[in-house]
């Protein structure tokens, strides 16, 4: 079972856990035996672009994270590697920006969240509203354009976009192949995301009482999750990318119910896809 997890967000990003301070998921790690972990949580904009409130730290706050994320390295030295890093969206423009964020940390996760619309003046964030074929299009070649620039060292749910679009079309194929292609030729790893599958599952119930429910009655749930998606994975095991978990923690309970997400995840995916992943052991 891995046991490492590169996508962990903290309470400054507004939209986590407010109980849950950063040594609290250090401890957590290290009771599930985990040997290395990255803060990566929402990264702050130098120049205010998204306008959605509580979705991303301030940009002052990035010294007491970074601060913060330092006194725990050297605290759990010989328990647990820790990294620095940000979760970050590419944009056109802002390509300086999200060098500097790169520049000042261990590792950043590419998690796209929106793209410009055609006038490349408004946010449309992947589950507003419908995407287009083209807008798939577009979101892709973000993905693309970050990873020639050398910008992210994981591509978090790259599936992510299905959110908006109804179905597995020609269109999401292709850009699942484009991703594949550039991933590959990167050496970049791909990530099945389990925050969703967490979200429909233990989020969603009373304490301890998920455990109660059938394997049968969970899968029954997970019926309807977009992502991690089924057509997409069974394309990424046609590359040689590597592939990897990520928890995209930000609520209690999710590094200790880890096992189980990976099983729900693999469930969803399939086994004879599952088989043929690229799995790696470490960046």
């Amino acid at each position: 079972m891995q046991n490492f997890s590169f996508h962990q967000h903290t309470y400054r990003c507004g939209h986590a856990d407010n109980s849950m301070k950063d040594e609290d998921y250090i401890k957590e790690y290290i009771n599930m035996g985990f040997k290395k972990m990255a803060f990566t949580d929402h990264c702050p904009e130098k120049e205010k672009i998204d306008p959605v409130e509580n979705i991303r730290m301030d940009y002052d706050k990035r010294g007491e994270y970074l601060e913060s994320i330092n006194t725990l390295k050297e605290k759990y030295k010989n328990q647990i590697e820790i990294l620095s890093g940000y979760e970050i969206e590419y944009l056109p423009g802002q390509e300086d920006n999200l060098k500097e964020l790169k520049d000042e940390t261990d590792i950043l996760i590419l998690g796209q969240h929106f793209i410009y619309d055609t006038d490349g003046k408004v946010l449309r964030r992947t589950y507003d509203d419908p995407y287009s074929d083209e807008d798939v299009n577009t979101y892709t070649e973000y993905i693309e354009t970050a990873i020639k620039l050398g910008l992210p060292d994981i591509i978090g749910h790259p599936d992510f976009v299905l959110k908006s679009r109804k179905g597995f079309g020609k269109a999401d194929e292709m850009a699942t192949r484009r991703i594949c292609e550039v991933a590959e030729k990167y050496s970049i790893p791909l990530e099945i995301n389990l925050n969703n599958i967490f979200k429909k599952t233990i989020y969603n119930d009373k304490e301890d009482s998920f455990y109660n429910f059938t394997e049968e009655e969970q899968l029954k749930k997970l019926e309807e999750v977009v992502y991690p998606s089924r057509e997409f994975w069974k394309i990424v095991s046609e590359y040689n990318v590597k592939v990897l978990y990520g928890l995209d923690v930000h609520f209690r309970k999710q590094i200790s119910s880890f096992e189980k997400l990976v099983f729900f995840a693999n469930k969803i995916i399939g086994k004879e896809t599952i088989d043929k992943l690229n799995f790696i052991e470490d960046l």
